[in-house]
């Protein structure tokens, strides 16, 4: 069977198409209409020129998943579509697009939450086997959420950030450096040239809350100030980074690794944009190793952490098996569908 995925939450416009046979997984296509060149010189993504975007090279990029897959509209079982979270404008151009090719096709219709697309990643090609209950950390430019995952497609948000996402921090911080966007990736680069400890010292916010969530707008504060300050700032680009990025890389591991602790996982997934950051996918696996041996870890390979459309497919099958169809009629933007 194949699961068409669509997924329009941000600045991507995606298309794949999932093969599922005798519990195997392959991803015929996974293509990405990309709009980072578009938005870097806003230092961010404008809501109203991505919804454009969308409208534009959605269709193609349906005809070209489809073609690269090999196989025509016929053969699809079902469309999964991300309906949220994520940018309404953007969510809207996806969501009616889906519903339109539904109902031209008369498929079957799956809305999906934007957070079990990314969870789901980790289900594609799985390095471990995947042991229950699991704690997932997801981690992107617009969300920072720890799940507890029961089951396949049982989630509970158990842990959120409160204010800003992490992967919005390294956006940010990017910005105060003017090294320019996306972020993450800039910052990473610039960070790994420096060898040494930072004097610099930004705070590690909520670290020992007694709870799981995350805040990063106050980390995004100390460093502006100190950025304010500091006349030589320009010359210690490598250091401010750095400290950055092993300040955001800290307090996602340690939040983590306590909320395996309290709910016994037998396995943490970590997903998302900024799962692809090099310092928290080396970093995140000697800490389980050394805090919790026993306790196996999982990582979608980078091609499936940024926004993509394979991990709609694939929490599109779970869906599927349950027969967990959204009416064409009711499917809305911006609705956490599975995410209780």
């Amino acid at each position: 069977m194949y699961i068409l995925g669509i997924e329009t939450s941000c600045d991507e416009t995606a298309a794949s198409v999932l093969e599922a046979k005798g519990g195997r997984f392959k991803i015929l296509s996974n293509i990405i209409s990309s709009q980072i060149e578009i938005h870097k010189k806003y230092y961010g993504v404008v809501p109203e020129i991505a919804a454009r975007e969308h409208v534009l090279h959605i269709i193609p990029v349906v005809n070209e998943a489809l073609e690269k897959a090999g196989i025509n509209y016929k053969k699809i079982a079902a469309i999964a579509i991300t309906s949220g979270p994520g940018l309404i404008t953007s969510l809207v151009t996806g969501v009616e697009t889906a519903k339109t090719l539904a109902y031209a096709w008369q498929k079957p219709l799956i809305g999906v939450n934007h957070i079990a697309s990314h969870i789901s990643a980790n289900f594609i090609k799985p390095l471990v086997p995947i042991k229950f209950p699991a704690v997932g950390l997801t981690v992107s430019g617009g969300h920072t959420n720890l799940v507890l995952i029961r089951n396949y497609g049982s989630y509970q948000i158990i842990g959120e950030t409160l204010d800003d996402a992490a992967g919005e921090a390294f956006d940010k911080g990017a910005k105060m450096l003017q090294v320019g966007y996306p972020g993450g990736p800039i910052v990473s680069r610039l960070a790994e040239e420096y060898k040494a400890t930072p004097n610099l010292k930004f705070p590690r916010p909520m670290l020992n809350s007694p709870d799981f969530n995350f805040s990063f707008s106050g980390l995004k504060t100390a460093m502006l100030y100190q950025i304010q300050k500091d006349k030589n700032y320009k010359k210690r680009i490598n250091e401010y980074c750095k400290e950055l990025e092993t300040a955001i890389v800290e307090t996602l591991i340690k939040k983590t690794i306590k909320a395996a602790k309290k709910h016994k996982a037998k396995t943490i997934l970590l997903s998302g944009g900024v799962a692809a950051n090099k310092l928290l996918r080396q970093q995140l696996p000697i800490e389980i190793k050394n805090i919790l041996p026993g306790v196996s870890f999982n990582m979608p390979a980078l091609e499936y952490t940024t926004d993509n459309a394979a991990m709609v497919a694939m929490a599109g099958y779970y869906k599927f098996q349950k027969k967990q169809f959204t009416p064409w009629a009711k499917i809305k933007e911006n609705c956490n569908l599975e995410l209780k």
